[in-house]
C-alpha cells in the first residue's frame, strides 16, 4: 500500500506541475507562439498522466517511477521558463533575458516526455490487447536500450498472456546470459517477483522452465541471490522442486545448486525448507532395485506428495504465528500457491516413469550438484543428507554412474566426510563401523582410488578417505595400501593428496597413529615419500610432514634408516622451515626420534656417502 501510495503521489505531483505550466502559458505576454507550443505538449502529457493514474495500481510500476520523475524535472524547468514571460516592469525585464533558444531546449525536453508517456501507454495497451512485447525505444532509454527491453519484458511477465510471458522470460534469459550488467538491471528493475510467480505456473512446464532458467542466470552473485531469498523465493523453489515434471525439476535443482553456492543464507534456507529430502528422493529414483530398496527405507517418489503437504502445513503455521517471516517481503508474498501441488503427484510419477533416460540422467546430475552445494562447509546439512539415507544412494551412483553424475556424487561425499572429520557426533552417527551406508561409501571410494585412472575423480575420493582416517581400526589396512600406492602417481596433485590423506592416519591426533604409521612403512611407503621431497612445493611440504610422523611413531624402523631419512630431514631447505614455523618444530622432533633409535656406529651418518 505504501508503494502504491508513493506512485500515486508522484503522478499527482506531475499533474499539478503540468497544470501550473498550463496556467503560466495562459498568462504569458511575451513569446506567446512558443508558449502555445509548450501548452500543446503539456496537454498531451497531462492526458497520459491521468491515464496512468487510472491504471497504475494494476501495472508494473518501475518504468512509471523512472519516467514520471524525468517528466517532473522537465516540467519544473519549463515552468521556470514560461513564468518569465509574464508582464513585468522595465527594471525586471532588463535583468530577465529569455531567448528563442531557451524555448527550443524546453520543447525538446517536453517532446521527450511526450514520447516517454506514449511508450508507457503502448506497454499498457499491448498488455490489454495481447499484441505482443513492445520493442520500441522511449527517449529516456535512448542511451541505454537494454533498459527499455527489460521494462517491456518484465511488464509482459506481469500482465501478458501465458505465451507472451514465456517469450518475455526467454528473452530476458538471453539478455542475462554471461552479462552481469544486464543481470543487475533486471534485478534492480523489479524482475524477481514476477519470475517467481511464473515459476509457480503449474499448468505450464514451459513457463516454469523459462522462469527457472532466468533465475538461474541471475543467481551467480551473492547480492542477487539475497534478493531472491528476500522475496520468499526459497520456499517457492522448494515447492516446485518437490512436485513438478522432471524437465522442470532439473532446472530447479540447478537453481538450488547455484543459489546455495553463491550465498550461505540461501544454503541455510533451503535446508530449513526441507529441500534436501526431495533432492535425495529424486536422486534415488530408479537407482535401487530389488532388495536394495530396503536399505534406503520406505521413502520413495510417493513421499514427495507428503513433502508438499508438510510444507503447506508449515506455511500455514508460519503465516499464523509469524507475520514477519522475512525482514522484507514484497507484494509477491501474498501470492497463493494452492494449485496442483499434491493433486498432481501421481500424474508426475507416471510422467517420471515414462520419461526418456537422458532426462532422468540430467535430473540426477542436477540433484547431485545441489546436494554437493548444500553440504559444502555445512555440518547441519551434511547430517540432514545422512539422515535421509542419502549416503547409500550416493555410493550406488558412484558405483554405477559416470561422467558428471559420478563426479557430483563424489564431491557430495567429500563434503560430508569433511564435515564428519571435524564433528565427532556426525562421524559417529554416519560412519560407525557396522553401518551399511558407511561400508558402501568406503568400498566405492577405494574402488575409485584403485581402479579409475582419473585425477579428477581420485582426488575427492582420496580426500574423503583421509577425512575418515579416525574411523578406521588398526586392522583396516586395505585402506592404507591404495593410498601408499598413489604416492608414486604420475599426477602431482594425486600424489600430494595421497600424502595429505596418509598424514591424517599418522598424525598424533589419530589415536591409532602408531599402528597406521607401521602399516604405511610395511606397504613400502618410505621410498616414494623420499621422491616426493624432490617434487613441487606442495608435494615437498606434505611429503615431509608425513615423513616426520613416520619418524615419530615408527622411528625404530629399518626402512627409515635404509632410506637415509635422517639425512633428508637434516637437509630440509631452511627457506621452507622459515615459511612454516610449525614444520620446523616437527622436523626437529623427528630428527631427535631417529637419532634416539639409530645412534651408534651403524647410524645413517656413517652410511652416508656424499
Amino acid at each position: 500500500m505504501a508503494e502504491e501510495k508513493r506512485i500515486e503521489d508522484e503522478l499527482s505531483y506531475a499533474i499539478l506541475l503540468a497544470e501550473q505550466v498550463r496556467s503560466a502559458v495562459d498568462e504569458a505576454k511575451s513569446f506567446k507562439s512558443e508558449c502555445n507550443q509548450v501548452g500543446k505538449h503539456v496537454d498531451t502529457i497531462v492526458e497520459k498522466l491521468r491515464a496512468q493514474v487510472r491504471s497504475a495500481q494494476s501495472f508494473y510500476e518501475r518504468p512509471i517511477q523512472r519516467i514520471v520523475a524525468e517528466v517532473c524535472k522537465n516540467l519544473e524547468r519549463t515552468l521556470t521558463l514560461v513564468r518569465k514571460c509574464k508582464r513585468r516592469n522595465i527594471f525586471r525585464r532588463v535583468f530577465t533575458i529569455i531567448s528563442a533558444t531557451d524555448f527550443r531546449k524546453a520543447i525538446i525536453l517536453l517532446e521527450a516526455s511526450v514520447g516517454d508517456m506514449k511508450w508507457l501507454s503502448s506497454i499498457l495497451d499491448s498488455n490489454n490487447d495481447n499484441s505482443g512485447i513492445v520493442i520500441t525505444l522511449p527517449p529516456i532509454a535512448s542511451n541505454d536500450p537494454i533498459l527499455a527491453w527489460v521494462w517491456s519484458s518484465i511488464s509482459s511477465i506481469h500482465m501478458g498472456p501465458l505465451p507472451e510471458k514465456i517469450e518475455a522470460a526467454n528473452q530476458l534469459a538471453s539478455l542475462a546470459h554471461d552479462n552481469d550488467r544486464n543481470k543487475q538491471i533486471i534485478v534492480e528493475e523489479g524482475g524477481v517477483p514476477p519470475f517467481l510467480r511464473l515459476l509457480s505456473e503449474t499448468t505450464s512446464p514451459d513457463a516454469q522452465i523459462a522462469a527457472a532458467t532466468l533465475l538461474y542466470h541471475l543467481s551467480n552473485d551473492k547480492e542477487r541471490v539475497g534478493t531472491i531469498v528476500d522475496q520468499v523465493g526459497v520456499r517457492v523453489i522448494v515447492k516446485v522442486l518437490a512436485d513438478s515434471p522432471m524437465r522442470v525439476q532439473t532446472w530447479v535443482a540447478r537453481l538450488v545448486a547455484r543459489m546455495a553456492e553463491c550465498n550461505p543464507i540461501a544454503q541455510d534456507d533451503f535446508a530449513r525448507e526441507n529441500a534436501i529430502r526431495p533432492l535425495v528422493t529424486l536422486l534415488s529414483f530408479e537407482t535401487f532395485t530389488g532388495d536394495q530398496k530396503s536399505l534406503v527405507g520406505k521413502q520413495s517418489i510417493h513421499s514427495l506428495v507428503q513433502i508438499n503437504q508438510d510444507m503447506d502445513k508449515k506455511s500455514l503455521t508460519d503465516s499464523k504465528n509469524n507475520h514477519h517471516y522475512r525482514p522484507y517481503v514484497s507484494s509477491f508474498s501474498s501470492f497463493h500457491y494452492s494449485e496442483g501441488s499434491s493433486k498432481g503427484g501421481s500424474n508426475h510419477r507416471r510422467e517420471r516413469e515414462n520419461e526418456m533416460p537422458e532426462v532422468k540422467h540430467e535430473l540426477k546430475i542436477s540433484c547431485a550438484e545441489a546436494l554437493w552445494m548444500l553440504a559444502r562447509d555445512s555440518v547441519l546439512n551434511s547430517k540432514r543428507i545422512t539422515d535421509t539415507k542419502g549416503l547409500l544412494c550416493l555410493a550406488k551412483l558412484v558405483e554405477n554412474g559416470e561422467g558428471e553424475l559420478q563426479f557430483n556424487c563424489l564431491m557430495t561425499i567429500k563434503e560430508i566426510t569433511s564435515a564428519a572429520e571435524y564433528n565427532a557426533d556426525l562421524r559417529r552417527a554416519a560412519f560407525k563401523a557396522n553401518s551399511p551406508a558407511a561400508k558402501a561409501v568406503v568400498d566405492q571410494l577405494l574402488r575409485v582410488i584403485k581402479e579409475l585412472d582419473s585425477p579428477k575423480l581420485q582426488v575427492p575420493a582420496i580426500r574423503s578417505i583421509g577425512s575418515l582416517a579416525r574411523t578406521f581400526p588398526a586392522r583396516e589396512t586395505r585402506v592404507v595400501g591404495p593410498l601408499v600406492a598413489h604416492l608414486s602417481n604420475r599426477s602431482q596433485e594425486v600424489a600430494a593428496e595421497a600424502a595429505i590423506a596418509l598424514g591424517k592416519f599418522a598424525t598424533p591426533e589419530n589415536f591409532l597413529c602408531d599402528a597406521h604409521s607401521k602399516a604405511i612403512i610395511e606397504f613400502n611407503g618410505v621410498p616414494p615419500l623420499m621422491r616426493l621431497l624432490r617434487g613441487n612445493e606442495r608435494e615437498q611440504l606434505h611429503g615431509l610432514v608425513l615423513l616426520c610422523y613416520l619418524a615419530l611413531h615408527a622411528g625404530n624402523s629399518e626402512a627409515l634408516e635404509q632410506a637415509r631419512v635422517l639425512n633428508a630431514l637434516e637437509g630440509v631447505d631452511p627457506k621452507m622451515l622459515a615459511q612454516f614455523p610449525d614444520l620446523k618444530e616437527l622436523v626437529s622432533k623427528a630428527v631427535y626420534h631417529i637419532n634416539l633409535y639409530h645412534a651408534g656406529p651403524h647410524s645413517q651418518r656413517l652410511l652416508y656417502v656424499p
